[in-house]
């Protein structure tokens, strides 16, 4: 694990929180190694770049979701799902998506991380 803090120092007593990003942690890994950084304002996975990021929106903004998960991808996806999709560089555009359960992480965000995963090689 990267740097000194842990995804619990990341959540404090924000159990809900803790979880929803334990599941992102396990749909990340079905992957294979990644490895997970934690700073004051996010958790990222990273290979030789990052690919998907935990948040918590409360951090920046009056807001009652637990976690917004945001995934690099090489283009842009089309989904209702994603709350924003921004543009931050010309190979890389970010997906943020809302997490209010642990069923959320379904079958599609898996396959989602998957391609991030195999993009960030």
């Amino acid at each position: 694990m990267g740097g000194d803090r842990s995804p619990e120092d990341y959540f404090g007593d924000d159990a809900e929180g803790l979880a929803l990003y334990r599941a992102v942690a396990e749909a990340v890994e079905a992957n294979g190694e990644a490895e997970v950084k934690v700073t004051k304002s996010q958790i990222a996975f990273r290979r030789r770049k990052g690919f998907a990021f935990v948040w918590r929106p409360a951090q920046y903004v009056n807001s009652d979701v637990p976690v917004v998960l945001s995934i690099a991808l090489p283009e842009e996806l089309r989904s209702e799902r994603f709350k924003e999709v921004v543009h931050p560089s010309a190979k890389a555009w970010m997906h943020h998506l809302e997490i209010r359960e642990a069923d959320e992480i379904d079958h599609e965000v898996r396959t989602w991380l998957a391609t991030a995963y195999r993009e960030a090689a």
